[in-house]
């Protein structure tokens, strides 16, 4: 008797089903150690993300250079701000604080332990604020840049004020040569 019974025993023991199973075993127990490795590199973040509480706490309200928080992607990292993040190295244990620059990625820091990488992050926004500092203090000293957009403005407004005042007396000039032209003298 052959019916769907003995057939559906066939093709449950033919080796190619019994190998794809196996090998979907093994690739969901291999997403499951990536989890587990994604986990336990963004567990190592959140660390030092507490460890840099205090000071994120320092800077003043009014600036708002820095972006901080943990993005979980394919590669967790922690953000300092929009270019300099922190990501786990190869060995997924040694932290690496890169920033990213016009000619790439550079590492500003690497190393196991969270106090050095809250030193280097510590030096890093301590750069960026002196540089906002500078940044400001030329913006309101007024810069030489600035100094040539004013006369550059200054120089296009009274060159329209000057073709405004021609115009006029054209206009004005045009109007008399009109009125003389349709008026016949007696």
């Amino acid at each position: 008797m052959s019916g769907p019974g003995k057939k559906a025993e066939a093709e449950a023991a033919t080796p190619l089903k019994d190998a794809v199973r196996e090998a979907r075993i093994e690739a969901a127990e291999r997403s499951a150690v990536v989890v587990d490795l994604r986990d336990a590199e963004a567990a190592r973040l959140e660390l030092l993300n507490e460890a840099l509480d205090p000071l994120f706490k320092d800077i003043p309200d009014e600036v708002e250079l820095f972006d901080r928080g943990i993005s979980r992607g394919d590669v967790p990292r922690l953000w300092v701000d929009v270019v300099a993040h922190v990501e786990m190295g190869h060995d997924k244990r040694q932290y690496r604080f890169v920033q990213d620059t016009r000619y790439g990625r550079a590492v500003l820091e690497e190393s196991y332990e969270v106090p050095a990488m809250v030193q280097a992050v510590t030096r890093y926004v301590a750069r960026r604020l002196v540089e906002r500092e500078r940044a400001l203090a030329d913006d309101a000293g007024g810069s030489v840049a600035q100094g040539v957009l004013r006369s550059a403005r200054r120089r296009r407004r009274w060159q329209a004020i000057r073709a405004f005042v021609y115009g006029l007396i054209v206009g004005i000039g045009a109007l008399f040569a009109l009125a003389l032209l349709n008026n016949p003298a007696p």
